[in-house]
Order: structure tokens, then C-alpha cells, then sequence
């Protein structure tokens, strides 16, 4: 089910009177989720909001996204139910699967969007440039606004060239703005109740709602007979191997020179499959022929989405080392396939991985623990078994469609307290 904090009591305020007339009550919700990150670029919020949307449109919704171009200009472009309004955009020069919506007219796009499409609540994923626009007009227009956090300063450090020295005063700086822009939407929500916390203890002075990203279990599922023998041939694995999993992106924060340090002290010749990309590939890849693990180290780069489970049913176990997590949606994907993890102590892991259960946590930066941990799972097939079924069991009560019910939920409650009518 979804994850939840006490919720959120509404404070009271004035917004400004609509200057246009209510829908009809027989007419389906109508969302606007706005987003500086969306499909294609390649990160759990962008993953997470695709979901979000999709799963909305599947019932019934009328589903609207603004998000950067992925070509530059700004276009109209239809997703299934989905319709796609797309900013103008640039290079993000720090990111290559990145694009930036630019400032010039994008407030008076965003005005413009609201006024033809109505809708009963905006929804943004960002206090970036999209979600303030976004909150800026929705307030002028008396639209309620819910906000979901995907922020962490440490996950930008890297691409902003930030200095170690500078860390810890920048990441203040950008708490206070996160807090500026966010502290008057009607709801915010965030994924696991570590995250609530957070936003807490830097000053956010609204009640916080911890709401799952959420899990497909149809996809997502322990393999069949044959599946992982197949998957494995796909990626070019031996079937007689150990075979370490991480999915997502190769950048500093996710630490992946934990699991490349932890392979000499391995009881095996287990291999670790990274699949993702990301601005650290080359150093990592220098790092495991220096650390002599080079042909134990398989990079198979970014997996198309729809091949994703397969990635996970070709593996005995996940390890995930980043110190930056809110939720993990890859871990939950792990273990709604069956893996037990081994994950860093840190952040919302601890929600997921729970010590001789489903996995073991170890300490960040201690890849002689991690290599410990990894050899108890690897070394017993009753106990990856074990473990797998645990996880599954956990990942089951993070299914997306108790998450879709409460955004669902939310949306509604926001409406109504501004006197709009939904069914």
C-alpha cells in the first residue's frame, strides 16, 4: 500500500477567485503534472512521473504534461492518452540524456496552458523552472497545486561542478529556495517517510506526505522456468556464474566503486552487471582494471524500458551503494523480482532492506562489509531464496495502484476544498 505519514493539514489560504467557470460535474478529472525531467531523459523522477501519467490516463483521467522538447522547439505531442506540451528547450551541457526548458516564455506558455485546459489540479514534480511557472500561474488563477519532492542537493553536485568545500553551503542555500517555492502548494508529498523527515529537519514547515513511488508486480515478478537461462544468453552471462545486479545511472552519488572495490574479496568469480549510463562509466571501468576485476565487470549501458524485468531475472542478487536515495525505485523493482539486496545504510534504503530478511545493509564505503553480506547470499542457494520471496513480499505492499489511488485521492480532496466539482 501506499506509505504514509500522518496527513497533511490543510493550511488556510486566500487564492485567487478562478476566471473560469467550474467544469462539468460528468466530465473526468482533468491533471496537469508539470516536469522539468520526463521521457527520454533517463532518472527515477522522469521514470517515476512517465508512470504517474500513464497510469492516471488508464483511468480515465484527462492527462495533460508539461515538460521540456526534446528537440529544441516547442511541439504538441500525444502519448497514448497522454497529451505531451513541450517547452522549449537546451542542452543541459551536464547531463547528455538531459534538456533544459529555457526561462523566455515559458510563464506566459504556462498561462496560456492553464487557461485553455482547466484542469482541476496541477501537479509538479520539480521546484526547478517548470514548477515555478507552473505554481506562479496556478496561483493566479486559484488552481490548488500538489508537489511531489524528487530533490536532493547531492544529486546535482556533480553535474554542477560544485566543489567538496562549497557542499555543505550550497546545499543549504538550495533547501531554503526549495523551501521558498514549495511552502505554499495545497499538498506535498514525497516517497517514503525518510524523505518526509528530511524535508522536515530542512525547514519546511508543512506537514509532508510520504506516498510510495509504487511497483508494477505484473512486470516486475520472480522469473519463470527457462526466464533467467534466457535472459542471462541474451546478455552474454554464463549460466554457471553468480551474477551482482545494479540498475540505474553510473554517477557519483550512487557510489559504484563500492561494489567494483567489493569484487576481490568475493568467495567467487561473481560478475557485476551494471546497466545504466552515466558520467562515470570511464572512471569506473580505469577503476576495475586497476582493482584487477576488469572481466568481472560488465557494462551493458541503458536498457530499453520494456526490457528492464529482464535485466533482473538474469541476476542472484542487487546491490545498490548510493547514500542519496528517497525511495529506490530500482531496489523495489529488484525485489518484486524475487533478488535479496544488499544496499548502503543510508537514506530511505533502510525502508526497503531489512537486515537477515530480505537482505543485509552495510556501511557506506565499506566494500570489505559489502563483500561479506554479498558472499552469505551468494554462497546459499536457501537463502537467496529465502530472501527473494521476502523482498517480493515487501515490494508487494508498495503496488502502484495504492499509489495511484491516494494521488488519485489527493487530487480530489484539493479540488473539492477550493469548491471544485469531480468525479
Amino acid at each position: 500500500m501506499a506509505v504514509t505519514s500522518p496527513a497533511p493539514g490543510g493550511r488556510a489560504r486566500a487564492h485567487a477567485p478562478r476566471d473560469t467557470a467550474d467544469p462539468a460535474p460528468d466530465r473526468p478529472l482533468r491533471v496537469l503534472i508539470g516536469t522539468d525531467t520526463y521521457p527520454p531523459d533517463v532518472n527515477g523522477a522522469s521514470y517515476f512521473t512517465a508512470r504517474l501519467v500513464h497510469g492516471l490516463a488508464g483511468r480515465g483521467a484527462d492527462v495533460h504534461v508539461l515538460c521540456p522538447s526534446t528537440a529544441g522547439r516547442p511541439y504538441i505531442d500525444r502519448d497514448g492518452d497522454v497529451v505531451e506540451h513541450r517547452l522549449r528547450s537546451m542542452p543541459s551541457l551536464v547531463h547528455d540524456t538531459v534538456r533544459l526548458a529555457l526561462p523566455p516564455g515559458a510563464a506566459g506558455h504556462a498561462d496560456r496552458l492553464l487557461a485553455r485546459l482547466r484542469p482541476d489540479v496541477v501537479h509538479v514534480q520539480n521546484h526547478f523552472l517548470i514548477g515555478r511557472v507552473l505554481i506562479g500561474a496556478a496561483r493566479r488563477r486559484g488552481i490548488p497545486v500538489v508537489a511531489t519532492n524528487h530533490f536532493m542537493p547531492e544529486n546535482l553536485f556533480t553535474y554542477l561542478h560544485v566543489p567538496p568545500a562549497l557542499r555543505p553551503a550550497v546545499g543549504r542555500a538550495a533547501w531554503r529556495d526549495f523551501v521558498r517555492v514549495l511552502s505554499g502548494v495545497d499538498h506535498i508529498t514525497t516517497p517514503t517517510a525518510t524523505a518526509a523527515r528530511l524535508l522536515t529537519d530542512q525547514g519546511f514547515p508543512r506537514p509532508v506526505e510520504a506516498v510510495s513511488c509504487g511497483i508494477d508486480l505484473d512486470r516486475f515478478r520472480p522469473p519463470a522456468d527457462g526466464e533467467r537461462a534466457a535472459a542471462r544468453a541474451r546478455y552474454g552471462l554464463p549460466a554457471d556464474v553468480p551474477v551482482i545486479t545494479f540498475v540505474g545511472r553510473l554517477d557519483e552519488e550512487k557510489r559504484i566503486e563500492d561494489l567494483i572495490d567489493a569484487l576481490p574479496h568475493l568467495d567467487s568469480d561473481a560478475l557485476l552487471v551494471l546497466a545504466g549510463s552515466g558520467s562515470r562509466r570511464r572512471d569506473l571501468e580505469e577503476r576495475a582494471a586497476r582493482t584487477g576485476v576488469a572481466d568481472r565487470v560488465r557494462f551493458i549501458g541503458v536498457v530499453d524500458v520494456p526490457d528492464v524485468p529482464e535485466v533482473y531475472r538474469a541476476a542472484d542478487v542487487f546491490a545498490i551503494a548510493g547514500t542519496a536515495e528517497l525511495q529506490s525505485i530500482a531496489t523495489l523493482e529488484a525485489m518484486a523480482s524475487g533478488l535479496p539486496v544488499v544496499a548502503a545504510d543510508a537514506m530511505a534504503l533502510p525502508h526497503l532492506v531489512h537486515p537477515g530478511r530480505n537482505g543485509y545493509l552495510y556501511p557506506p564505503g565499506d566494500s570489505g562489509d559489502l563483500a561479506k553480506y554479498l558472499n552469505a547470499i551468494i554462497g546459499s542457494a536457501d537463502e537467496r531464496a529465502r530472501m527473494g520471496e521476502a523482498g517480493r513480499d515487501i515490494a508487494t505492499r508498495h503496488d502502484e495502484r495504492h499509489s495511484l489511488d491516494r494521488f488519485e485521492a489527493i487530487y480530489r480532496d484539493v479540488a473539492r476544498s477550493q469548491g471544485r466539482a469531480t468525479t
